[in-house]
């Protein structure tokens, strides 16, 4: 049953590359935080470890805590690691190599030696079956079931752990490969059996094959991973249902979860938006661009008109993701709903290096939590983003996390002078600012790819920036995209944790819908509609949420004739005749032009699938407000180099709650117990009445 009680604590915990944050939120939306490091070997214990220090904190026991919503990377880490389960695939005959195949697309476009990632099926272990289904759904060739035995046997014999079914047109008609599912399920119980149909009902074969193919490969391991999470906190006294945040902001239960653990590629990175929206919708900022800078990576994404953006065009185990259709071919294709995010691997702890032309770089190779960063004194060697923030003022020379991660300033000075400076020529916090400069620069990218590069501009948003160190390089970046606000919400180095505890139930459906807008029949289109959310209610039903409580949206892709990519667009309520059909057309033409610059009011378009959003209603209490202020009383002032316009200031050292509605002129750094704030010259800071940090960026802009 659903938690309606508003007399509970919530548990959110949010695993990172460096960090584990926990949140802990009680009944009046009031918040703990905690942030331990992450334990790379069992990352259930740095959870646990988290959630144990945020219940004795307010002197409670397991039992207080009546829901845990959990953000995971150990999907991502699967696929990045080569460490999934060993899949076979079931296919009509003549498309085993179909994962071979993918799509002509390569992320280096002139290298001589790329090489795409290997098929997490191996070609042994790819099989053909014998049937044929067309285009319009007719059987061309019947399904032969002796072929089906014949691949079940071999898939016993090579010892495969996970099975994935995809058959060519099964989208259109699924009765074949719902034939093959049961009897694999029947003779081999013990193997995780993934079916298209049941992942993704869309067409192109690629994607829909490399989608249920990476659900198989990560179905034994996030079923493994599901029940010792739950077995260590049952062992810790908490006994509360675990909850998983999907790729696409919405929680599912852990059982779903396990069924499909594709929907989970990204599940910590899209916690972070959610909760920016949350802020926006609280602030009355419909476009806000959201920007994270943890540990180990940067990500961006935009809400426009207060909504989340949403992709399918997703690749896992590509290392990094620019959010372009130009930059693809890395990784895996998973062709399910994702918020829209760019990232780039450059984090706090991401390796400052020189290459071989003597030009500075920073990242994607990251310090991790294990060893960290020069000045965490744990073994690490190479200097890091966070090191050359350290020698600049920006960080405190101490203490990080309220003291749970001691620094040594002086090992950070050494890494950057030896490794980066004396290489350079050039003085120790000349190569610090160059290391910071470049850092921002590689961030932009990731905001550019989200706005610029799908024609909206930066000017018309403010940033809010969260993360461990995003505050820091926040200002500046806006500064340089034009962006006249950022807002540093509380807490904002255990952000994606708050935005855990802001998701609510949500699930994704789409069905493959081909037909021309100017001969179709709104009738049919409200009848899928139906069946679609007939399902949907009935998959939330089963979970606990009540009918009446089921909210659903709806939406449909939509292209040019002879184009080979869709847009998304709102669809309206129905549709119940040809003038909703027209504005869902015209919406089209506004969304082509908002995207690519020009429209073809001329040209006919075609509908290409159906999408269906249903969310559930509860009256689960969110957080509003920390507990404690997490700052602490104003550190005095230190030395902060400002690049060589500025050189090097006496920088107040402040507190948030030192701050008032009033504007106060930089430079100023602002010191939390999670993060970093740091208000550069020509800036200035104030804060709003929900406790946020505005930052005025003021000085030459793009």
């Amino acid at each position: 049953m659903l938690v309606n009680d508003w007399a509970t604590y919530r548990l959110g915990a949010d695993i990172g590359g460096t960090f584990t944050d926990v949140v802990l939120v009680g009944p009046g939306g009031a918040y703990t935080t905690r942030k331990v490091p992450s334990t790379p070997s069992d990352y259930a214990v740095g959870v646990m470890d988290g959630a144990g220090q945020a219940l004795d904190a307010l002197s409670l026991d397991g039992s207080s805590v009546h829901e845990i919503i959990h953000g995971t990377t150990v999907a991502s880490n699967t696929v990045l690691e080569n460490k999934g389960a060993k899949t076979a695939l079931v296919t009509t005959r003549g498309f085993r190599d179909v994962l071979e195949f993918r799509r002509l697309r390569v992320p280096h476009l002139y290298s001589l030696f790329y090489e795409p990632p290997a098929p997490l099926a191996p070609r042994r272990l790819r099989l053909e079956v014998e049937e044929r289904i067309g285009a319009d759904g007719e059987v061309v060739r019947p399904l032969d079931e002796a072929s089906v035995y014949a691949a079940v046997e071999r898939i016993r014999a090579e010892g495969a752990e996970a099975v994935a079914v995809c058959l060519l047109h099964s989208y259109r008609n699924p009765d074949h490969e719902r034939r093959i599912g049961h009897i694999i399920r029947r003779e081999l119980p013990d193997l995780f059996c993934s079916l298209s149909v049941e992942v993704l009902a869309e067409i192109r074969e690629y994607e829909r094959t490399s989608t249920t193919v990476v659900n198989a490969y990560l179905g034994p391991i996030v079923e493994g991973y599901m029940r010792s999470l739950a077995q260590r906190a049952r062992a810790a006294g908490l006994a509360a249902p675990i909850r998983i945040m999907q790729s696409n902001g919405g929680v599912m239960s852990v059982a779903r979860a396990a069924d499909s653990p594709v929907r989970i590629v990204e599940s910590g990175p899209a916690a972070g938006v959610v909760a920016a929206q949350r802020v926006g919708q609280r602030l009355g900022l419909d476009n806000i661009i959201s920007f994270d800078m943890g540990g180990t990576t940067a990500k961006a994404s935009l809400i426009e008109g207060g909504r989340l953006s949403w992709t399918t065009e997703h690749e896992i185990g590509a290392g990094i993701s620019l959010s372009s259709r130009l930059v693809k071919g890395g990784g895996h294709a998973v062709k399910v709903p994702v918020v829209d995010l760019a990232e780039v691997g450059a984090g706090g702890g991401s390796v400052v290096w020189i290459d071989r032309g003597g030009a500075l770089k920073v990242g994607p190779q990251s310090a991790g939590a294990v060893p960290g960063p020069a000045c965490y004194d744990a073994g690490g060697q190479e200097p890091t983003v966070t090191d050359a923030n350290v020698a600049l003022g920006y960080v405190n020379p101490s203490q990080l996390a309220g003291g749970a991660v001691k620094l040594r300033p002086e090992l950070s000075a050494n890494a950057l002078r030896d490794r980066i400076a004396k290489p350079l020529g050039a003085g120790l916090l000349e190569a610090a600012y160059g290391v910071h400069v470049v850092a921002n620069v590689t961030m932009i990218r990731a905001i550019r790819a989200v706005s610029t590069y799908r024609g909206r501009d930066p000017r018309d948003f403010a940033m809010l920036a969260f993360g461990g160190s995003g505050p820091i390089h926040a200002a500046e970046m806006a500064r340089s995209l034009g962006v006249a606000v950022v807002i540093v919400p509380p807490a904002p180095g255990l952000f994606s944790a708050v935005g855990l505890l802001e998701a609510m139930p949500e699930y994704h459906f789409a069905q493959t819908h081909f037909a021309p807008v100017a001969g179709i029949d709104p009738g049919s289109l409200r009848d899928a509609y139906q069946r679609m959310e007939a399902r949907a209610i009935r998959d939330l039903v089963s979970e606990g949420y009540a009918a009446e409580n089921i909210e659903t949206r709806r939406s449909a892709d939509l292209r040019y004739v002879g184009q080979a990519y869709e847009l998304t667009v709102p669809c309206p309520t129905g549709p119940e005749d040809r003038a909703d059909v027209h504005a869902l057309a015209a919406a089209f033409h506004d969304e082509h032009e908002r995207t690519y610059g020009h429209r073809a009011p001329a040209e006919p378009v075609e509908i290409v699938n159906l999408r269906l959003t249903a969310m559930g209603k509860t009256a689960r209490v969110t957080p509003t407000h920390p507990l404690v202020a997490s700052d602490a009383a104003p550190r005095g002032v230190r030395s902060a180099y400002f690049g060589p316009d500025h050189g090097l200031l006496p920088t107040p050292v402040i507190s948030r709650s030192d701050l008032s509605d009033t504007p106060a002129d930089g430079p100023m750094v602002i010191e939390e117990y999670d993060a970093t704030a740091v208000v550069p010259p020509d800036c200035a800071a104030r804060l709003d009445h929900a406790g946020n940090i505005v930052i005025e960026v003021r000085g030459p802009t793009a």
